[in-house]
């Protein structure tokens, strides 16, 4: 049986345990306990066992590793999950609906944590978590790597994993391979697929398998090329009732929501009111059912000088202070300042003497050792002479 103890105050608690017999164990702890513990361990160490039961070991959980775990697990940190019923319920209330981008566990640690009802694992991962280029270049591979990461941060938040180009456009069936992937492989609770009326009859099939879908219309990045860069989408009447068009198709197709994105502010919001289902927007407008931005974009998470959309704001300088706390470290360990004293761990002193005798007494083995070696003979200074 394990017990960890809890110890009142701030620091390490050293514990020691010896089994004199199979029915009681000594303990000794260089920290004191509440009564109630201590009562607690007089009962647990002096109970009579079975003999199913193994010998009792009682200890404290230390790290002295030079990381630890962020774990998402703690009690301090669990919410409870927001599924597509709570969903549903903020866009009936006409309260709108938080979503972000999360490319790995502590981007989606922190998105949970600050209390997001959807986490996007974008394909704009591609960019910002790997280095490419554009979206293009990711494959379903490395974005089931980046859904599991976020899966094991994210459990509050209803998350979603971003169908890479060239991994849904082929049939309807290829796509429910790939969605059921995600969902299997990539621990998601929802995919998001790019495109309007066309992409309808594989939104009907990826949902008609019980996997949920949100859409993406308006300016679909995967598609860059064919719609001349990246452009802001419906700015004509004609432009604008396609979006309509879309947003309706994918509607009735079975998309729980729909993404728009890069589209005049009075388009996205009167599509909003045409349709049944959320609108999440992005460049969009306030208009929308709720709201979707790339992490790495609004915390500032990266150098002076890169190019932002005009819809995105930037609410930190994470960049800033990451650099700024990097050369400060950089600096200390030049100039020997850190570590400090209360960065590092100590022994008594007597062990410590101890170790140094006891290395030099390994050192002198090691000398006499050398000299049998060499027949009792060690030439000094060159001069040919004998000790």
């Amino acid at each position: 049986m394990n017990l960890t103890i809890p110890i009142r105050r701030t620091g390490v608690a050293a514990l020691r345990c010896s089994s004199k017999s199979s029915r009681s164990i000594h303990i000794r702890l260089s920290t004191r306990l509440s009564p109630a513990t201590t009562s607690a361990l007089h009962t647990q160490t002096h109970r009579p066992q079975t003999q199913q039961q193994s010998p009792s070991i009682f200890h404290v959980s230390n790290r002295y590793s030079s990381h630890s775990p962020l774990s998402a697990n703690s009690p301090a940190t669990q919410r409870k999950p927001v599924t597509l019923q709570t969903l549903a319920s903020l866009y009936r209330k006409n309260e709108p609906i938080t979503m972000i981008t999360a490319h790995d566990f502590p981007s989606a640690h922190v998105a949970d944590q600050a209390g997001m009802d959807m986490v996007l694992v974008g394909d704009s991962l591609a960019m910002v978590a790997l280095g490419y280029e554009d979206t293009s270049e990711v494959t379903v591979e490395d974005m089931l790597v980046h859904c599991r990461s976020v899966a094991r941060g994210a459990k509050g938040a209803f998350k979603v994993g971003d169908l890479p180009m060239g991994s849904y456009e082929i049939s309807p069936a290829q796509a429910l391979q790939t969605a059921i992937r995600f969902i299997k492989e990539g621990r998601m609770s929802a995919i998001k697929l790019e495109g309007g009326a066309e992409m309808a009859p594989t939104i009907r099939t990826i949902t008609r398998a019980g996997i949920p879908v949100i859409a993406h219309v308006g300016l679909t990045p995967q598609r860059q090329n064919a719609l001349g860069g990246f452009r802001v989408q419906g700015k004509t009447s004609t432009a604008a009732l396609r979006v309509l068009e879309d947003a309706r198709a994918v509607q009735d197709a079975g998309a729980f929501a729909v993404i728009i994105e890069a589209v005049p502010e009075g388009v996205a919001t009167l599509v909003t009111k045409k349709l049944r289902i959320p609108t999440i927007g992005i460049g969009a407008g306030k208009g929308c059912s709720g709201q979707v931005l790339v992490q790495i974009d609004m915390v500032g998470n990266f150098p002076p000088g890169r190019f932002l959309p005009k819809f995105v704001k930037k609410y930190g300088d994470v960049w800033g202070e990451a650099k700024s706390a990097i050369e400060k470290y950089a600096a200390e360990v030049k100039s020997r300042t850190y570590p400090a004293v209360e960065h590092t761990y100590a022994m008594p002193e007597k062990e410590l003497e101890e170790f140094v005798r006891a290395v030099e007494v390994e050192e002198g083995r090691g000398v006499a050792s050398q000299i049998e070696f060499t027949g009792g003979s060690v030439g000094v200074g060159g001069s040919g002479g004998t000790v």
